[in-house]
């Protein structure tokens, strides 16, 4: 498979309320749609990918949003350039790692030339604009083949076995002979969907302010795990107030209880001090409220995510409950890391490039790492290859999708073909309709109209 044309697009969003998570606040992104032409021998496709540039949570800190919002968008151009004139060829597993190994670091590094502090741009974010294209190169190849992209992850395919991408530590044996396809699951129709519990989410009508939308959707969480038979929660957590984040968890945990929820996640967006944070936490709610604390299902992320320079030892809280990588979770090096520092399981996301979630998943598998799949507030195309993920991986229980909390209305061309993947019912999204080459997206019968781009080349 030959690249032969980059188009990028910018599409904004607007939230219906602000999402809190960590330190940050979302109320708008700009998601990047990128369209990739392809040929072999006489013939052609096109594949599309997209993601969400969530300025807070790929480039926290106190520069100006609009700032940080511009330099994402101006990276993606360079991205969307340097793909235009790279020149390789091959599956997109390939392509894909040579661009991430080979090309992605360089063009970071130029862009941070002579930008200090926070006005530097991280690896997280590098990867999070490079993702939109790498997804592309998948659907474009399933499209040129006329195979689902998780049909083309094996020998028959690929030139290379793992061994020539991925290290093992001592206990995890050996990658020859093995392709990513052999660390999948057949995916099931249904899988389970957490909603996401924001840090100003009001849980009780005494949270209310009024400034509330007046639309189709609940505002409270009552309504939200009545209307959508919700089963699995992700509660928002702050990381520098004990008393608020623990009376926060057993509130919710009693609600749930109230109404049908099983399980529980504390996610707390690397903003805890240190492990016994989280420990004094998780003990006393075990001593204080055991059912909420089996409810608990893992706990996510609560360190700065930069495990080199924040290398903290991890294994109290693992003992305690399982204990999920999300932003440090970057590539197989870094989960190796945060394995070594005590990190046993890996959140996965195609925000940081479906290669790069292939990896991870087959290094974390090999190593005996529980996976998760978690959102990044994925609207339109962006939500499809998002939940083929978590189908194909087999995760401690399905996926995140909190899209349909934060900006339903974005996706409503999309969800006229695939309602049950933008539509939580009954606990479970419904991936049914993913059917056909590439991601499954049919983007021939959905009836968006879209900017002109921004790039084409």
């Amino acid at each position: 498979m030959k690249i032969e044309k980059v188009q990028l697009y910018f599409l904004p969003v607007t939230s219906r309320i602000p999402y809190q998570f960590g330190k940050a606040t979302m109320s708008e992104v700009v998601c990047a749609r990128v369209a990739i032409a392809v040929s072999y021998e006489g013939r052609s496709a096109k594949g599309w990918g997209e993601t969400p540039l969530n300025v807070g949570w790929v480039w926290p800190g106190t520069l100006p949003f609009s700032q940080r919002e511009q330099g994402l968008k101006e990276f993606c151009g360079e991205i969307a350039q340097a793909w235009t004139d790279f020149g390789a060829s091959g599956h997109p597993f390939e392509i894909g790692h040579s661009f991430l190994e080979n090309r992605l670091p360089g063009l970071r590094d130029d862009f941070n030339r002579g930008r200090e502090g926070e006005a530097r741009l991280s690896q997280l974010a590098a990867l999070v604009c490079a993702s939109a294209f790498d997804l592309a190169l998948y659907d474009a190849y399933g499209q040129l083949h006329g195979l689902n992209v998780y049909d083309c992850l094996g020998k028959q395919h690929l030139s290379k076995d793992l061994a020539y991408y991925l290290e093992p530590d001592a206990e995890g044996g050996s990658f020859d002979g093995l392709f990513p396809e052999d660390f999948l699951v057949k995916p099931a129709k249904e899988i389970p969907v957490w909603h996401s519990v924001g840090g100003t989410d009001p849980v009780s009508e005494s949270e209310l302010t009024g400034n509330e939308p007046k639309d189709d959707y609940p505002v409270l969480l009552r309504d939200w795990i009545i209307r959508d038979e919700l089963t699995c929660l992700k509660i928002k957590l702050r990381g520098n107030d004990e008393a608020w984040d623990y009376d926060r968890l057993v509130r919710i945990g009693h609600l749930g209880m109230d109404l049908g929820v099983q399980w529980l996640c504390a996610d707390y967006n690397c903003t805890a001090p240190d492990p016994g944070y989280v420990n004094a936490m998780l003990d006393r709610l075990r001593v204080e409220e055991p059912r909420v604390y089996g409810m608990l299902l893992y706990v996510e992320q609560p360190f700065p995510y930069e495990l080199e320079e924040f290398p903290m030892d991890v294994h109290s809280i693992a003992a305690r409950k399982p204990l999920f990588m999300d932003e440090s979770a970057h590539d197989w090096r870094m989960i190796r890391l945060g394995r070594r520092l005590g990190w046993n399981n890996v959140a996965l996301k195609t925000c940081k490039t479906q290669t790069g979630a292939l990896l991870s998943l087959c290094w974390a598998k090999a190593h005996g790492m529980t996976l998760m799949v978690q959102d990044l507030t994925n609207p339109m195309l962006a939500m499809i290859p998002h939940a083929q993920l978590a189908a194909h991986a087999g995760t401690i229980m399905g996926l995140e999708s909190n899209a349909p909390q934060f900006y339903p209305d974005a996706s409503l061309p999309e969800a006229k073909v695939h309602p049950g993947v933008y539509r939580r019912a009954q606990g479970v999204l419904n991936l049914s309709t993913l059917s056909g080459p590439g991601f499954g997206y049919q983007v021939d019968r959905i009836e968006r109209e879209l900017p002109l781009p921004v790039f084409e080349g």
